[in-house]
């Protein structure tokens, strides 16, 4: 089903440009984006590089932090009166709006990207693992320490089994967001990588090289996205959410 609706949406892409007499520079056809693409896939390949590893840091780098403080944060009562508040009040704000402050300050390198990706990514792994932490129902905790388990046994054999799910929920929300991220902060400044790419061909008037730099940003997104999914399955087999899939 979803190959057929896959092929017909692009059939019905490349033949209505002829159709209602688009001009190319306006909208291509895919099958002028494959082949323009083709011709510049060694810039393509060089700057999907260049925009996943700031995805791959920023994202490894969020995971490794958030989820500990997420962790501190569900066990501690002064830390969720204070730093939960504050985490909360910056997850309002626009972290594209943080960008240019961050390349103001640290150039058109790797660093302020690796930032920005951080921190779209940080938040939702964050408040999804305080969630998470939290959710384990009191009788449950009860029963384990009636058979004698003690606190490390029931936070590695209950509530980290029991919190995985929810984490597992801001994991993917942050994977999806990351190449969104790692793009737009190359929008406002940089000179390489993919959101780079499509702004400098779209300056140019080329939607066909445009097309083919989101087609390659998509596939890294859909990559990260996949291996979290991977992760998901190998982790937590036994949840429902994977079983029915």
């Amino acid at each position: 089903m979803f190959v057929a609706f896959f092929i017909g949406f692009f059939l019905f892409w490349e033949y209505s440009v002829l159709w209602f007499d688009i001009p190319l520079y306006i909208l291509t056809p895919p099958s002028l984006i494959i082949e323009n693409g083709a011709a510049d896939l060694p810039r393509l390949l060089d700057y999907t590089l260049v925009t996943g590893t700031e995805v791959i840091i920023g994202y490894v780098l969020a995971v490794v932090l958030a989820l500990p403080l997420g962790l501190a944060i569900a066990f501690s009562i002064i830390l969720k009166r204070t730093i939960y508040p504050f985490i909360v009040c910056i997850e309002m704000v626009p972290k594209i709006a943080f960008a240019p402050l961050f390349i103001s300050w640290l150039g058109f390198g790797l660093l302020p990207k690796v930032i920005i990706v951080f921190l779209v990514c940080f938040f939702p792994i964050v408040l999804n693992a305080i969630m998470a932490f939290n959710s384990l129902s009191e009788e449950l905790t009860l029963f384990s320490r009636s058979t004698g388990a003690g606190i490390w046994r029931t936070f590695f054999k209950v509530r980290l089994p029991a919190a995985l799910p929810q984490c597992f929920v801001g994991f993917k929300y942050a994977a999806i967001n990351a190449t969104v991220g790692a793009a737009i902060a190359e929008f406002i400044g940089s000179d390489e990588g993919l959101g780079f790419y499509i702004q400098i061909v779209t300056g140019n008037m080329r939607p066909d090289l445009a097309f083919a730099g989101i087609f390659f940003l998509t596939l890294l997104g859909l990559c990260l996205f996949g291996l979290v999914t991977l992760a998901e399955r190998l982790l937590i087999p036994w949840h429902i959410s994977v079983r029915r899939n």
